[in-house]
């Protein structure tokens, strides 16, 4: 599953008006994230605002992608929730077809302790089907622990890498530092997707990497390569319009980014509200620096 390495971004949906879901804006980008080098895509993340969309719509927005992607680049599906149940009924009945691996956030909202986490990712690779571990404490309020993830993965070959977002980046390092044969670890969180790839990472999936792929891109294959001051100056370069996409949440800060490029239009759906007129002024300014 050594496909899944580089960027891979986690797409916004993109929005009209009238907040229907905008497919025109949605084929700009895919089409714009794999001309300009990103290497994999991710449907129905977080960032793509997944809890607001019906199960028509979610399916619509699949096979969109689906059809646009036209193979050209690997794709994950993000499926999680915090009834494990339903989650493993929901991954054993989708159509995985065209699908690498399924991205699987851990149970929010419950706080299930260490072996409660576990024990929901043992049920999920249960399912046979590819699994990729999302560990986001920022939104779930629980860590998986290293420990727990490096059980996982010595116990189940199919949970084969681990989006990592914890904000300790020595939880990062001592995944890696442990890890067995065969499984991975992606960067979660885009400010530290340089020194996690450096440290023997897989790259990231990432929201700002989907405004600017090539430059993302080619950063973390400077960092394949080794070529640590060439890396450095892109993650320089990228690092305050990076901060400020996240300063009110995602995908608010992102979809700024992406109207100012002219590929999506400045639409979120409630509970989320567009980015203030202060933070855009501020992403407007930075992307003029850039």
């Amino acid at each position: 599953m050594s496909i899944l390495k580089g960027v891979g971004v986690a797409l916004v949906t993109p929005f009209n008006e009238d907040l229907s879901v905008d497919f025109e804006s949605l084929t700009k980008l895919v089409d714009y994230n794999i001309e300009n080098g990103t290497n994999y895509l991710v449907v129905l993340g977080t960032t793509a605002e997944a809890a607001t969309l019906s199960a028509e719509e979610k399916k619509e927005v699949i096979e969109h992608i689906i059809k646009v992607n036209s193979k050209r680049v690997p794709l994950v599906l993000g499926i999680g929730g915090n009834n494990t149940l339903e989650v493993k009924k929901q991954i054993e009945e989708a159509d995985l077809s065209a699908f690498e691996a399924v991205l699987s956030v851990s149970p929010y909202y419950n706080k299930p302790n260490q072996e409660g986490l576990y024990q929901h990712y043992k049920a999920l690779a249960s399912t046979g089907k590819n699994i990729i571990i999302y560990n986001v404490p920022s939104r779930t309020g629980q860590n998986i622990e290293a420990e727990t993830t490096l059980r996982l993965a010595k116990e189940f070959p199919n949970l084969f890498l681990i989006k990592e977002a914890a904000p300790n980046i020595l939880q990062y390092f001592d995944i890696l530092r442990k890890k067995p044969e065969g499984f991975n670890l992606v960067s979660g969180d885009d400010e530290y997707t340089l020194p996690v790839t450096l440290a023997g990472g897989n790259g990231v999936i990432s929201v700002i990497g989907q405004a600017y792929p090539k430059e993302f891109s080619t950063m973390v294959q400077l960092a394949f390569d080794g070529k640590v001051n060439e890396a450095y100056e892109i993650h320089n370069k990228l690092v305050e319009i990076t901060r400020l996409i996240f300063a009110e949440g995602n995908p608010c800060g992102i979809k700024a980014v992406l109207t100012e490029k002219g590929i999506v239009k400045n639409y979120l759906r409630l509970p989320l509200v567009p980015a203030s007129e202060n933070l855009y002024a501020k992403i407007k300014a930075e992307m003029a620096n850039i």
